[in-house]
């Protein structure tokens, strides 16, 4: 064993030899954390499934079972195997027979149509034609009760902005079928 090895624990171990078998000399110490880490995660998600399993079926403890399920549920969910190389090649044969469209000579780079953009605007806005009449709404809660309420400074005629709902469309276009 290498030097530093005996004060290793028995996982750390493991993943090191681990390594070592799949070819891997070349490695930060960190990386055998990493891997113990992940271990772990994995062994902890697991045994909570197996767990969820063995309640929903009424156990009293878990069993084997329980834990293939689990471990079953985790592969399947988390590992996805590509389609097989014979229906990739027929769905590009059936792709690549649509011809793609002629493009118009000209300068510069051809754009695709307006509606197939994602710069066009996709809403109007709609304003209302009239303004409403501006209310002015006072609060007798707030007058001071030794304040005369003719003495307020005159208001200035800046007008005060309203605001007005905005109304918000989408245009609707037609789908072709």
């Amino acid at each position: 064993m290498a030097e530093g090895d005996e004060e290793m624990p028995r996982d750390a171990k493991i993943v090191k030899s681990l390594l070592k078998s799949m070819g891997v000399e070349d490695y930060e110490p960190r990386v055998i954390h990493q891997f113990l880490e992940l271990w772990y995660r994995y062994v902890v998600d697991v045994l909570t499934d197996a767990q969820v399993y063995s309640e929903h079926a009424g156990k009293a403890a878990i069993d084997t079972d329980d834990v293939k399920l689990a471990i079953q549920s985790k592969v399947n969910f988390s590992f996805s195997q590509p389609p097989p190389r014979e229906v990739l090649l027929e769905l590009a044969r059936n792709r690549n027979k649509i011809p793609l469209p002629k493009t118009a000579p000209g300068p510069g780079v051809p754009l695709p149509p307006e509606q197939d953009t994602l710069i066009s605007p996709n809403y109007q806005l709609a304003f209302p034609k009239k303004q409403l009449p501006q209310v002015e709404e006072t609060d007798e809660d707030e007058e001071m009760p030794g304040q005369n309420p003719s003495s307020q400074e005159p208001s200035t005629d800046v007008p005060q902005q309203q605001q007005t709902p905005q109304r918000v469309s989408f245009p609707l276009t037609k789908r072709p079928k």
